[in-house]
Formats: structure tokens, sequence, C-alpha cells
């Protein structure tokens, strides 16, 4: 199943969003209102859960400064992936999306296929704002 959240414009360069995602604390201010639990479990990964879902963990996989972040599962019974895709527009603007892949029976995936679209649209909206 992959899932893309909508093309956000941050004015912001490239650069400045990458570090931002590259620091795992920063999600925090990107999780949507309803998140119940959110914990640094290390330098690169972290724990978060939103209110009637079970806690994510989620660890940083790889790195490609400063277009692309990618953040796995670690741990758990799912395995998937969270990947953060950074254009430059130009010095000072940057466009982001975030892509969920990962692979389920498809009794799980019409289940969270919902859930998940809002979810990384929710954070790809609240960047702007955040970086």
């Amino acid at each position: 199943m992959n899932l893309e959240s909508p093309k956000t414009t941050i004015n912001k360069s490239s650069e400045t969003v990458f570090n931002f995602l590259s620091d795992i604390k920063n999600f925090e201010k990107l999780m949507p209102e309803n998140i119940s639990k959110f914990e640094v479990l290390g330098e690169d990964k972290f724990l978060f859960a939103l209110k009637g879902m079970p806690e994510i963990v989620l660890k940083k996989k790889e790195v490609v400064p400063p277009n692309k972040i990618v953040l796995g599962a670690a741990g758990g019974k799912l395995d998937f992936s969270l990947i953060g895709h950074i254009s430059e527009i130009d010095a000072n603007t940057s466009e982001v999306y975030l892509q969920f892949s990962g692979e389920f029976n498809a009794m799980m995936a019409m289940m969270i296929k919902g859930p998940i679209s809002k979810f990384i649209e929710t954070l790809a909206n609240n960047m702007p704002s955040a970086v």
C-alpha cells in the first residue's frame, strides 16, 4: 500500500526543512491534536500514539541530504516506512510531501487506509508553521 500526502510549500530552504525533519524531536510539533503520547527513545527513534490507536515506534532508516528522510517501523507487527520528500523550488522555498509505504493484507489495508491518509496529510499541513 502506498499513500501520499498533498504537496506542501514551505517558505524555507530545502536544507532548513531537511535539518528540521532530521531532528526526530521535531516530529512532536507536526503531530495531530489527538496525539496521546510522544516520547523520544534515542537520537534516531521515537514513539507516538494517537487516541484509540496502538503505540508506534519510528526509527530513522535513511537520510539523503537535503532531499529525503526515511523513517521505518522499529519493531511491532507491521512493517512500513514514512518517507519525507523535499524539493527545492528556490533558495528560500521548498516543497514537501510524505509517502507512506507498507505491505498489508487486504483487510488491514482497508482498515488503516483512511486513518493513515489523514495522519500523513496532517503532518504535511503542520510543516509550514512548525519549521
